[in-house]
Parts: C-alpha cells; structure tokens; sequence
C-alpha cells in the first residue's frame, strides 16, 4: 500500500477502529493497542482493496479479531487492572449513566452488534459479513441484547 493511500485510511477510518476497539477492549490502553496492531497490518497487508468501504470493514474486522485476541490470553483472564475497576464516565443525564452500564455488563457478543448496529450504523448484513456469522445470528444477538438491557433497565 502506498503511503498516500495508508495516510488517507488511517485519516477516514482511525475513529471507527478505535470506537469498535473500544467497545470490545473496555480500556483505553487495549484498545490503543488493538488499533496500533490493526494499522500495521494494514501496512503490511498486499490485498487490494476495491474502496474506502472495503479498507474500513477489513480494519474493523482486525480490530474485532485482535480484541479478541487479546481477551483469548491468559494474562487477559486472569489479571484485572485497578483503573478498570475504579474509572467510571461521568453523564450528564442518570438515564445515560445506566444505559452504558447495562450494555457494558453484556457479554462481548452482544456488545459487538449493538455497538456496530447502533454507534457505527452498520446493516445487519454488514456486520454478519464483519463478525463471520449469518444474518439470523447477528439478528438473534441484537433480540437477546435488547431483552437484556430491557430487563436490566426496568429493574432498576
């Protein structure tokens, strides 16, 4: 890949890698790290891509893949950071507060597609192409979320 085109993906795709390196990471470091990792390979990649459209999936599905990479390792299992257990984001409104809290109690599986269905506007067929699962999968996981964060939300 020519530098002109890696400085032009790195430009257009940087803030979705991260947001989906993030949201499976549930740290900033991590998800530095993931999006380092997801560039890199960009760079070194010889696959050619068609568009824009194309280099922004592949680097999302990086993305996806290194994250779970990094939650596969043992180290990842059985070590948990201070800072994750004590930083939590300040909301303006109580009712943003619970929602993030109810989606961030969700397993990886059910974060990922609410996270790219709902903050990166990918279709259900788009993500089934990212995360390698049928449509149906991806829809079953949005229904199962949604009932979760129902349930959750209501109880409180």
């Amino acid at each position: 890949m020519e530098k002109a085109d890696y400085d032009l993906a790195v430009e257009h795709c940087l803030d979705a890698v991260y947001r989906t390196a993030l949201n499976c990471c549930r740290n900033r470091q991590d998800a530095e790290d993931v999006v380092q990792t997801a560039f890199l390979k960009l760079l070194e990649c010889d696959t050619p891509f068609r568009d824009e459209t194309h280099i922004r999936r592949w680097l999302i599905r990086v993305a996806v893949n290194e994250s779970h990479s990094l939650w596969r390792s043992f180290w990842r299992r059985n070590v948990s950071s201070l800072e994750e257990q004590t930083a939590e984001p300040s909301f303006s409104q109580p009712e943003y507060s619970d929602l993030f809290c109810a989606v961030s109690e969700l397993p990886i599986r059910y974060r990922e597609v609410i996270h790219l269905y709902y903050y990166e506007d990918y279709s259900v067929r788009e993500i089934a192409a990212l995360l390698h699962i049928t449509e149906t999968a991806v829809q079953t996981r949005l229904m199962r979320a949604r009932r979760k964060l129902k349930q959750r939300l209501t109880r409180n």
